[in-house]
């Protein structure tokens, strides 16, 4: 009640992108982790480069950029009075 169709687009793309790059962060960790889990305990010469994980980081704010447009465009343009109604 009294946000513009901006700062609902802003707060949507916002709370999509920040979810992707928590869930990257946690991957890059977890491939982190049994990569070194894998050198420590069988032969297998296991590494993650930080150039890949960067490059993981970057495409999961990417994807939350793209997926989180269109909810947020369908937000922003909702009649406020409606969307309280509604389950």
């Amino acid at each position: 009640m009294g946000a513009t169709r901006l700062d609902i687009m802003r707060q949507f793309v916002a709370e999509s992108v920040v979810q992707c790059i928590a869930g990257g962060l946690i991957g890059i960790t977890l491939g982190f982790l049994i990569a070194l889990l894998l050198r420590t305990y069988t032969p297998f010469p296991a590494s993650v480069q930080k150039s890949v994980a960067m490059l993981g980081v970057m495409l999961s704010s990417a994807v939350g950029l793209f997926f989180g447009i269109y909810p947020a465009f369908r937000a922003a343009n909702l009649d406020p009075i409606v969307a309280l109604r509604s389950d």
